[in-house]
């Protein structure tokens, strides 16, 4: 079912969101050479806490996991396009981390992803993480009142394969509320002036998420969560939590 949200829910959606942003701040800051993602996630949750916020991903346990997830953040690195888990391996100079946070503060969610390099870029991962940046604010500038659901999946999708990506199919983005994933889905392709229309109080999490060789597959490991590229190339996640007003779509995802 979905649930349009009014002025006031979006409100406090939005706060969550601030949290979610400066979580993201606090962690980029920190994503040094030598640096963990297991200290990345302990800096992320000390953040929460002095916030009153509470981690959405701990202990979450969705259908097609066979455990609940294990971090407050979801740590992927290099050829992991979503749902790394934490682990004590020190990123090393020019690895491509993508994080997603997820809070709930007062009982509504925040949601957002961002992707970047620790050191030394290299230029073909400088490109994918920009154009998945782009694909993300392509779709929400789709998302006004009275375009469809296709037309944001259009506009991400088409911005993936003009640049050669591969896109893991079945993957993307969600409503957001009072629930971190509720109805509907935002795919990250698809054919525009299609699917469902979209209306002031809407409230949905667009999400990008590109892979470097232009290939679609992918595989998860044994651990049931961490998603990887099959030809071993690089992926970029990106993510904004977005409200949809009859004055234009807001990121709710911004400190």
């Amino acid at each position: 079912m979905i649930v349009r949200k009014n002025a006031t829910e979006i409100a406090a959606l939005r706060e969550a969101g601030r949290v979610v942003a400066n979580v993201h701040d606090a962690m980029q800051e920190a994503a040094v050479v030598g640096r963990t993602m297991k200290e990345l996630d302990d800096i992320a949750h000390e953040v929460m806490r002095k916030a009153g916020a509470i981690p959405a991903f701990l202990d979450y346990h969705p259908h097609f996991a066979p455990t609940p997830f294990p971090g407050v953040i979801c740590a992927s690195v290099n050829d992991v396009i979503v749902h790394g888990i934490p682990d004590q391996r020190p990123l090393e100079d020019g690895d491509l981390v993508s994080i997603d946070v997820g809070v709930f503060l007062d009982g509504w969610v925040g949601d957002a992803a961002r992707s970047y390099v620790v050191g030394t870029p290299r230029p073909e991962d400088e490109a994918l993480i920009q154009h998945t940046w782009e694909a993300l604010y392509a779709g929400i500038e789709a998302a006004q009142v009275g375009n469809r659901m296709g037309d944001i999946a259009h506009a991400v999708g088409t911005i993936g394969r003009a640049n050669g990506y591969g896109i893991p199919e079945g993957w993307g983005g969600h409503g957001v509320g009072r629930a971190m994933h509720e109805d509907p889905s935002v795919p990250n392709e698809g054919a525009p002036g299609r699917g469902l229309k979209l209306k002031a109080g809407l409230v949905i999490a667009i999400e990008p998420m590109f892979m470097g060789g232009g290939e679609d597959d992918y595989v998860i490991d044994d651990d049931g969560w961490t998603i990887r590229t099959r030809d071993g190339s690089r992926a970029a996640h990106c993510e904004h939590t977005i409200a949809i007003t009859d004055e234009g779509p807001q990121i709710l995802t911004e400190a």
